[in-house]
């Protein structure tokens, strides 16, 4: 198994360059994944951040997506929006949930996001976003997330630590769903029936 020190040992030639690299096993998938790359980064992504990630400054990165098997805490995220201050889209796929749950929480502002993709996240990540008390929305976002997990966090979208960040979001739902909560359309800044 590759390790972190023989992928900087690998690259030691390069004296005039700063490497940064992480090395992640993910036992339920049974894969492993590197992230090797000269510091500073001038991609406009950065794919797969796991716990694993180092923190840094990257100015030029507006995509970014995040997985792993062990769950993301208030602390990782307060360093994501930290390091990626021109962030625009951002990808979750972690179906692991937290296990801080410590009320006191400094609120996390993402004054650039324009998407957030939700799908394939557990519900305490839906409530990360949501929740005032976590996280401030810029206005005009485009969120994507499962109908149920979105009902659970809002309290059938009557919630009012969810009912800020909410009001900012605009949210498509499937012209499938046959019932709509009373409270659903008012609690949104806009909401959208996608033919389905």
């Amino acid at each position: 198994l590759t390790s972190n020190e023989d992928i900087q040992q690998t690259f030691r030639v390069f004296k005039d360059y700063q490497i940064i690299s992480t090395v992640d096993y993910f036992l339920k998938e049974k894969r492993g994944q590197c992230h090797i790359y000269s510091y500073p980064y001038n991609l406009q992504y950065y794919e797969n951040i796991t716990n694993n990630f180092p923190g840094g400054l990257f100015e030029y990165v507006s995509e970014i997506s995040l997985f792993d098997e062990r769950p993301f805490e208030h602390e990782f995220f307060l360093r994501i929006a930290q390091s990626f201050p021109l962030m625009k889209k951002l990808t979750l796929l972690n179906e692991k949930p937290q296990t801080n749950n410590n009320q006191h929480f400094s609120i996390i502002k993402y004054p650039r996001l324009i998407e957030l993709v939700l799908y394939d996240a557990h519900e305490d990540y839906v409530e990360q976003f949501l929740l005032d008390t976590k996280s401030s929305l810029p206005f005009d976002i485009d969120l994507y997330v499962y109908f149920r997990p979105l009902k659970k966090v809002t309290h059938n979208f009557t919630r009012d630590a969810t009912r800020i960040n909410c009001s900012r979001v605009k949210f498509s739902y499937y012209k499938s769903m046959k019932r709509i909560p009373k409270h659903f359309k008012d609690y949104f800044l806009c909401t959208y029936r996608i033919k389905g």
